[in-house]
């Protein structure tokens, strides 16, 4: 349970995780204001939605339509990654979940209880992210999109303190609900759970790794290879196999 963050640390979190972003247009203050609360948050909701192409996907998810009105979630993550930020605040993409589900994401419990009721407003307390895919199972989902839902994720986690468990798909949240379709919430919360474990102090270099690799692998963040290397004397970005690194605090 926590107050959701502002926008200027809403897009930083998300920056400092490693996450390509595109603003689109007033999105800091495009929101459902004066439609109910936003607030405490508690976690993240992840979606697909059932639509083709990025540009036509973001302007749905931005605009809404005439029966749901937009903005539709938070941020849309396209195939390739990127997350395009439509709107902040509350926003139409939870709608009325389960209670007992709500309980224990509060709980952080193991295990999720069936979403069988729809008595709990969850636009007001919970992130939402729809992830470009038809839903159909067989529209693939690219690494970088994977990738990029697990960052965001994680960056929300790591903010307010949260483990794996506070994210959560439509279909654990909505009874009749299926997204996201095409894999699965216990395996993408393993992948978050492992980005948000601390760094080790100390890192072997392997075959193939390259200081940005670490980087991303262990701070969260390619951009942050320059650290690993001033911290361990280094000149630019050379390694050697087998060499030891200091890493840096997340």
């Amino acid at each position: 349970m926590a107050p959701p963050m502002t926008a200027a640390q809403f897009i930083a979190a998300l920056r400092a995780e490693g996450v390509k972003v595109s603003e689109v247009g007033t999105w800091r203050t495009h929101n459902r204001a004066g439609h109910g609360p936003w607030g405490p948050v508690h976690g993240v909701v992840i979606h697909h939605t059932v639509t083709k192409g990025t540009d036509l996907t973001v302007d749905l998810c931005r605009r809404g339509h005439a029966s749901l009105p937009g903005p539709l979630c938070h941020g849309v993550i396209a195939k390739d990654g990127t997350v395009f930020l439509v709107g902040y605040g509350r926003a139409n993409h939870a709608g009325s979940g389960d209670g007992d589900v709500l309980a224990a994401v509060i709980a952080e419990a193991a295990v999720l209880p069936p979403a069988n009721e729809a008595d709990t407003d969850g636009n007001a307390r919970f992130y939402g992210f729809e992830c470009e895919n038809l839903g159909d199972g067989k529209d693939p989902w690219p690494a970088a999109q994977l990738l990029a839902i697990e960052r965001v994720s994680a960056a929300i986690c790591r903010h307010h303190g949260w483990c794996e468990r506070s994210v959560i798909g439509h279909l654990e949240w909505q009874p009749g609900k299926v997204d996201p379709k095409g894999f699965t919430m216990t395996s993408m919360r393993s992948r978050i759970a492992a980005r948000l474990k601390p760094a080790p102090s100390v890192y072997v270099v392997k075959t193939g790794d390259t200081l940005w690799l670490i980087a991303s692998a262990l701070l969260g963040n390619g951009t942050r290879w320059p650290e690993i290397s001033r911290l361990n004397g280094l000149k630019g970005d050379a390694i050697t196999v087998g060499q030891r690194l200091k890493i840096p605090k997340k």
